[in-house]
C-alpha cells in the first residue's frame, strides 16, 4: 500500500514541475545600453533645440556671398598662342584679381594661301601641262608625285592673299584654269578669366605677356 502511495505522490510532483516549467512566465530581457560606457549618445539634429536656428544661421553667410559677388566684374583675356605665354601672364594677373583660371581652346589658323592646277588623271597627263607651262615662261611650279594631292601642279605658297590672286591671274591669262585654296590647320589657344572688384581698374596689358593681339570679352562670374 505505501509503495503505491509514493509512486502516485512523485508522478504528481513530477506532473506539477512540468507544468511549471511550460507555463511560468519568461524573464524580462535585459536592455543593453544603447551605447558604450562613457561614449555620448547620438541625437538626431531634429530633436536638438534650437536647430532652426543654426538652420537659419547659414542663410546670412550665402546671402553675404552673394551680395560679394554682385561687386565683381569678370573678363577673359586671350587668345594666347603659347602655353608659356599664358603661364607668364596667369602668374603676373594672380596677385591682382579675386580669382582666376585658364582654359584652352582649338582654334582654326590660315597657314597662307595655294595656287595649283587640279590633278590630272596620269602623271604623264601632268607633265605635258608641266612643259607647257615651261614653254610660256613659268619657272616656279611642281608636279606633286605622293599624297592626296597627287598629279597636281603646285603653282606656289603665299602668306597674303593679294599676291596669291596676282599669281592666279598672271597663270590665267596664259589660258590655264589655276585654282586658289586658304591652307588652314587646328592650332590650340588659349585664354585667361578672372574676376576684380567692380570699382578697381586694372591695366591687365600692362600685365600679360604678348599683349598685342589679344582681347578682352566680359563674360559670367566663375
Amino acid at each position: 500500500m505505501f509503495p503505491r502511495v509514493l509512486f502516485l505522490l512523485l508522478l504528481a510532483l513530477n506532473i506539477g514541475g512540468a507544468c511549471w516549467i511550460a507555463f511560468a512566465p519568461a524573464p524580462a530581457a535585459e536592455l543593453k545600453p544603447v551605447s558604450d560606457v562613457g561614449v555620448p549618445a547620438l541625437v538626431l539634429l531634429s530633436e536638438r533645440d534650437g536647430s532652426s536656428r543654426a538652420a537659419s544661421a547659414v542663410q546670412p553667410a550665402a546671402a553675404s556671398a552673394a551680395t560679394a559677388r554682385g561687386d565683381e566684374s569678370c573678363l577673359s583675356i586671350g587668345p594666347f598662342q603659347t602655353q608659356s605665354d599664358m603661364r607668364a601672364s596667369l602668374g603676373a594677373l594672380t596677385p591682382q584679381v579675386l580669382r582666376i583660371q585658364y582654359r584652352d581652346e582649338r582654334a582654326t589658323q590660315s597657314r597662307g594661301y595655294w595656287v595649283f592646277l587640279a590633278a590630272k588623271k596620269t602623271r604623264e597627263d601632268a607633265l605635258v601641262i608641266a612643259r607647257s607651262l615651261s614653254s610660256k615662261g613659268v619657272r616656279d611650279y611642281y608636279v606633286v608625285t605622293a599624297g592626296e594631292q597627287l598629279n597636281t601642279i603646285s603653282l606656289g605658297l603665299f602668306r597674303e592673299r593679294a599676291n596669291a590672286e596676282r599669281r592666279k591671274a598672271e597663270i590665267a591669262a596664259m589660258g590655264f584654269a589655276p585654282q586658289l585654296i586658304e591652307r588652314t590647320e587646328e592650332l590650340p589657344v588659349y585664354w585667361i578669366d578672372f574676376s576684380k572688384a567692380s570699382g578697381k581698374d586694372l591695366d591687365w596689358r600692362a600685365l600679360v605677356a604678348n599683349a598685342a593681339g589679344l582681347e578682352a570679352r566680359a563674360i559670367d562670374c566663375f
